[in-house]
C-alpha cells in the first residue's frame, strides 16, 4: 500500500510539474537537435519529387470487377482485439497506472491547446489549398505479394480496465510492410519510427526503412506542406529547393517525434457495396519519417492521427471513405478473443439502429486555437434522473480554446473540470444510502462496499447536451468492480488543473461511435460491440 501511495504522490508532482512547463512556451528553444541533413542541408534522399508512381491494381477475389472510389459506397471494418497484459496486475494497480497514463495524456492535450506551434494549420491549408495534390486512390497497382488483404488492430489494456491504448496493424510502402501504431483521436499527425534510428524507443519488429520502398517520397522545404507541421525550435532556413521538411512534434511529456516530413502510400482494405474485399494503394499520404523519438509507446511502431484536422489519417482517407468513421468497443470483461471494431465508412447498420442519437460537434474557437480535438456542448449532468447544479460557463468552450469537452478513444476514465466533478460526487453521495462506503481506496472516490449483492441498485447517470440530446449510460461504464468483486467506484475523476473535461473510452464501451465531419455531428447507439 505504501507503494501505491509513493506512485499515486509521484504521478501528482509530476502532472504538477508540467503544469508549470505549460506557461512556458519557449520550452522548445531549449532543446538542441543533432546535425543532420534533415534540418540543415539537402536530402540525401535517391527520391525526389512528390508524385509516386501508378501501378496495377487487382481484386482478392478472382473474377471481380474493380472497383471505383466512390466515398458514399464504400467502408473498411477494421478489428480491434484485446491483448492480455504482458504481467499479473490486480484491478486496483490497473486504475492507478490508468489514471497516471490519463493524468499524462491530459496534460499533452491541454499543451497542445497552450502550445502555439501549430495554431494556424486550418487558415494554412486554406491559403495553400490547390497548390499540391491530396492522398489519392491509386487506380492501378501491383498485386501485393505475400500480403494477407486483412486489416487487423489489437487493443492493448488490462484484461478488466483498459489501457486506453488502441493498436492498428498498417500496411505501409512498396512493397508494402507491416507495422503496429497505436490509434489516437486526440493527435493528427500520422509518423512511424524511421530508418536511420538514431534516438528511438524499442519497439515489436524492425523500424521503418524509407530506402526499401519504392513509393517514399521526401517532402521539401520549399514545399506548401511543410506548413502544415512544427518544425524544429528555433526553425531551420530553407537552402536547397530539395531540402527536405522538418518537423518536431511534441506530445506535452516527455513523448515526441522529430524527423522528416514524407509522402508514402499506405495499403488498405476497401469493402465493396456487395460485401467483398478489395486491396487498395492509398498514394500521397502525409506521414513523419521519425528519426528521434522518445516516449511511452509500448511497443508500436508510431502512431495514427484520427483528429479533426488536416493531417489526420481520416482527413486525408477521405476521398475513399467519406467524412465519417466510427468505433465499437466491446465490454472490459470480454474473452479477449472477441474483437472491437473501428469502421471507415458509412455504416448502414449504424445509421438504422433505432436508438442512434446525435448530438452536434462544435468548433475548436479561433484560428490560434487547435483544430485537432472533438468538442461537444454539455449542458447539464443527470444524476438518479436528476439535474446537477453546475455553474453553466463550467461547460463552456473559450474563443482562447479554454475548456469545453471532448471525446476521446485514447483517455480510459471520463475527467470533468473540476467544479462540475464535485458537485458530480457530491450528488452520487448523497443518492447511495445502501451500500457502506469504502474508505481505504485513495484513486477513486466514492466506493462502496456491495458484498452478496447480485444486482446493484446505483443511480443513473446521463450528459444533457447543449442541443437537446441526452446520453443515458449503463451503470457499469460510470462504476468500476474492483477485485474483491465486492468493492464498485465511481469511474469519474476531476482535473484540478485543467477545465479541460473528457469523455473517456471507458464510458463509451458497448456503444457505437460515430464522428461525422461532414454533418459535425457525433453519433451513439447502445450495441453489444462483440456483434458488430
Amino acid at each position: 500500500m505504501v507503494s501505491k501511495f509513493l506512485l499515486i504522490l509521484i504521478c501528482l508532482s509530476f502532472f504538477s510539474r508540467v503544469h508549470t512547463l505549460n506557461s512556458n512556451h519557449s520550452f522548445l528553444s531549449g532543446i538542441k537537435f543533432p546535425q543532420h541533413s534533415s534540418f540543415n542541408s539537402a536530402s540525401a534522399s535517391p527520391n525526389s519529387g512528390c508524385t509516386s508512381k501508378k501501378s496495377k491494381v487487382e481484386s482478392i477475389e478472382d473474377g471481380e470487377d474493380e472497383i471505383v472510389a466512390n466515398p458514399h459506397t464504400q467502408s473498411v471494418k477494421i478489428n480491434l482485439n484485446r491483448r492480455s497484459p504482458s504481467h499479473e496486475t490486480s484491478p486496483k494497480d490497473s486504475v492507478i497506472e490508468s489514471k497516471t497514463r490519463d493524468l499524462t495524456r491530459i496534460q499533452t492535450l491541454d499543451t497542445r491547446i497552450s502550445e502555439k506551434k501549430n495554431q494556424n494549420t486550418l487558415s494554412r491549408l486554406s491559403k495553400d489549398r490547390g497548390k499540391y495534390k491530396p492522398a489519392i486512390l491509386s487506380p492501378e497497382s501491383e498485386p501485393p505479394t505475400g500480403f494477407s488483404g486483412q486489416l487487423t488492430a489489437t487493443l492493448e489494456s488490462g484484461v478488466s480496465l483498459g489501457s486506453g491504448e488502441y493498436f492498428m496493424d498498417v500496411f505501409v510502402g512498396t512493397p508494402p510492410k507491416h507495422f503496429s501504431l497505436i490509434l489516437d483521436t486526440g493527435s493528427d499527425l500520422n509518423w512511424i519510427q524511421c530508418v536511420p534510428c538514431y534516438d528511438c524507443f524499442e519497439q515489436n519488429g524492425p523500424h521503418y526503412n524509407p530506402r526499401e520502398s519504392n513509393s517514399f517520397r521526401n517532402i521539401s522545404c520549399t514545399d506548401p506542406r511543410c506548413h502544415l507541421v512544427s518544425s524544429p525550435d528555433p526553425p531551420q532556413p530553407c537552402k536547397a529547393e530539395n531540402q527536405t521538411c522538418p518537423y518536431y512534434y511534441w506530445y506535452g511529456d516527455s513523448s515526441n517525434t522529430t524527423g522528416d516530413f514524407a509522402l508514402e502510400t499506405f495499403t488498405v482494405n476497401l469493402t465493396t457495396p456487395a460485401g467483398k474485399s478489395d486491396l487498395r494503394q492509398v498514394e500521397n499520404v502525409m506521414f513523419g519519417c521519425g528519426h528521434w523519438n522518445r516516449g511511452l509507446f509500448h511497443g508500436a511502431a508510431g502512431l495514427l492521427g484520427l483528429g479533426r484536422g488536416p493531417l489526420s489519417f481520416s482527413s486525408q482517407l477521405q476521398s475513399l471513405y467519406g467524412q465519417s468513421f466510427s468505433y465499437c468497443l466491446v465490454d472490459r470483461n470480454s474473452n479477449s478473443s472477441v474483437s472491437s471494431k473501428l469502421i471507415f465508412g458509412e455504416d448502414k447498420d449504424l445509421l438504422n439502429h433505432p436508438q442512434l442519437n446525435f448530438t452536434s460537434l462544435i468548433p475548436s474557437g479561433k484560428e490560434n486555437t487547435v483544430d485537432t480535438f472533438y468538442y461537444v456542448q454539455i449542458k447539464s449532468i443527470l444524476v438518479g434522473g436528476e439535474v446537477v447544479k453546475i455553474p453553466e460557463e463550467t461547460w463552456n468552450l473559450s474563443q482562447e480554446g479554454v475548456g469545453g469537452t471532448i471525446i476521446d478513444s485514447g483517455t480510459t476514465l471520463s475527467y470533468f473540470a473540476d467544479p462540475a466533478y464535485k458537485a458530480i460526487k457530491e450528488a452520487f453521495e448523497n443518492k447511495v444510502k445502501d451500500y457502506p462506503v469504502v474508505e481505504d481506496f485513495p484513486i477513486l472516490d466514492p466506493c462502496y462496499n456491495v458484498s452478496g449483492v447480485e444486482k446493484l441498485d446505483l443511480p443513473s447517470f446521463g450528459i444533457l447536451f447543449g442541443d437537446g440530446a441526452v446520453w443515458n449510460f449503463p451503470v457499469e461504464n460510470y462504476f468500476i468492480r474492483l477485485e474483491p468483486k465486492e468493492v464498485v467506484c465511481l469511474a469519474i475523476l476531476g482535473t484540478p488543473r485543467s477545465a479541460m473535461s473528457i469523455i473517456g473510452n471507458y464510458q463509451q464501451q458497448n456503444f457505437h461511435i460515430l464522428y461525422d465531419t461532414n454533418k459535425s455531428r457525433l453519433g451513439f447507439a447502445p450495441t453489444k460491440c462483440a456483434d458488430v
